[in-house]
């Protein structure tokens, strides 16, 4: 059972994760309509081109499926003590690099990996993520294409994947535990060569390219591939990328932390995900983030991991 106060006093996680599904499969429907040139549902515009003075698909997605979002909990759950941020409203709500008041916050992703859902390789996402006191206790992760949704309470009911149809499945993760075994799932268009000189000391086994954090942790979660590396500074991922992920993959049993061992902290007023971090499927974590401190140490004295 999901422990004590890890949902606000007058939300049941019954009545919560039926409406997370309604919501994760109309976002769905709506991507899948945006990334196709089809007009969406629930009575979305079809998107504009630029030539035609519009802002494009990935804009109108994105804006879409905010919108869907925002206004679908706002109107399941009107009394709820919870705060709702997303990256499409970050910037007006987010001042002096303040944390937002209070002690239940959703951080919401609306279309994670624009660049591949422009490309049209289907590897993108949706992220939803309940923060308590700095820490995810609930992510969901959707996979529109794959037609996956990830749910995940660390502490609780653990993680599970559901189809359209409502059937579960459980996440498989791998038994490989050491790195010349392990297969790291990285990104096709974040890449530098910091990264390039950690992963070679890493001694990986191997290298699988994926768009989306979602869709990264969801081949951890599936034990297609064992860890995940970002390594950035001032154009860090966001919270929105990180916190529904890390979410689902510590409900799986995996892990998701700085190089240095210290957790992931959200809604701090500053929304940047900096550092060396490490997202796997726990078996080695502990060897992996030493060796890339070390390793950091090398390539980048001074560097905050």
């Amino acid at each position: 059972m999901m422990p004590a106060r890890s949902l606000p006093q007058d939300v049941g996680l019954d009545a919560l994760l039926a409406e997370l599904r309604r919501l994760a499969w109309g976002a769905a429907d709506i991507l899948r309509a945006y990334a196709r040139g089809e007009t969406p549902p629930h009575g979305f515009p079809p998107a504009l081109s630029v030539d035609d003075g519009g802002e494009g698909p990935v804009s109108a997605a994105d804006l879409a499926v905010n919108q869907w979002l925002l206004d679908g909990l706002k109107a399941a759950f009107p009394t709820a003590n919870w705060l709702l941020l997303s990256e499409e409203t970050a910037a007006e709500q987010i001042r002096d690099g303040q944390p937002l008041a209070g002690e239940w916050l959703w951080i919401l992703d609306p279309l994670d990996g624009t660049k591949d859902f422009l490309q049209g390789t289907g590897e993108y996402a949706v992220h939803l993520a309940l923060v308590r006191q700095q820490r995810p206790v609930l992510g969901v992760v959707l996979l529109p294409e794959a037609e996956e949704l990830w749910f995940g309470i660390p502490g609780g009911e653990g993680c599970w994947c559901e189809n359209r149809a409502g059937e579960r499945t459980a996440p498989a993760l791998s038994a490989r535990s050491s790195p010349g075994e392990m297969v790291l799932v990285a990104s096709r268009n974040h890449r530098d060569q910091r990264l390039e000189q950690l992963l070679a000391e890493l001694s990986l086994g191997g290298t699988r390219a994926v768009g989306s954090v979602g869709c990264k942790v969801a081949t951890i979660l599936r034990g297609e591939t064992d860890l995940y590396v970002s390594l950035s500074g001032r154009s860090a991922p966001k919270d929105w990328d990180m916190a529904a992920p890390e979410a689902v993959l510590l409900a799986a049993g995996g892990a998701f932390t700085h190089a240095d061992g210290q957790p992931l902290l959200y809604n701090r007023g500053d929304v940047r995900q900096a550092g060396c971090l490490i997202a796997s499927q726990g078996r080695a974590h502990h060897d992996l983030c030493r060796s890339a401190e070390a390793a950091m140490a090398r390539i980048d004295p001074g560097f905050a991991v």
